[in-house]
């Protein structure tokens, strides 16, 4: 066990946050993304909801302070309606370790599915909150 690295953060996690350039994005996927079948690089964070994957993975790295939005979330299909807790659950941990982040992107359903594609990972988790999948744009180490 490593000081100060949260306990849902496994090896694997560890090791792909290390290898991420910046630029590069990980998407934290909600239980029912079709992750498998978006990217080669999946790792297993079953059970283990977004909000806590974001407070440890946001102690490790930080995003991407040269565009616009370093955040994306997708954004809601047809007449569905989104329910603003879930963004506002994750805000909590982003604006704790980096409050100077903007506001997060929506993104439609296949664009999204797109950025999923070309991700350097995707993350599976147990989240369970519909429109819960977001994606993190890894920044320079800031001096």
């Amino acid at each position: 066990m490593l000081i100060g690295v949260s306990p849902v953060i496994s090896p694997e996690l560890l090791y792909t946050l290390d290898l991420m350039g910046h630029g590069d994005e990980i998407v934290l996927a909600d239980a029912f993304f079709p992750g498998d079948s978006m990217n080669e690089r999946v790792i297993r964070a079953d059970g283990i909801r977004i909000p806590e994957l974001l407070d440890g993975i946001l102690a490790l790295i930080n995003l991407d302070s040269y565009v616009a939005h370093p955040l994306a979330m997708m954004a809601p299909a047809g007449t569905d309606v989104l329910d603003m807790s879930v963004e506002k659950s994750y805000r909590v941990s982003i604006d704790r370790h980096w409050p100077k982040t903007p506001a997060v992107e929506r993104v439609e359903r296949f664009a999204f599915y797109e950025r999923a594609k070309k991700a350097f990972a995707v993350v599976m988790t147990g989240e369970t909150a519909v429109y819960g999948n977001i994606i993190l744009k890894k920044g320079v180490i800031p001096h």
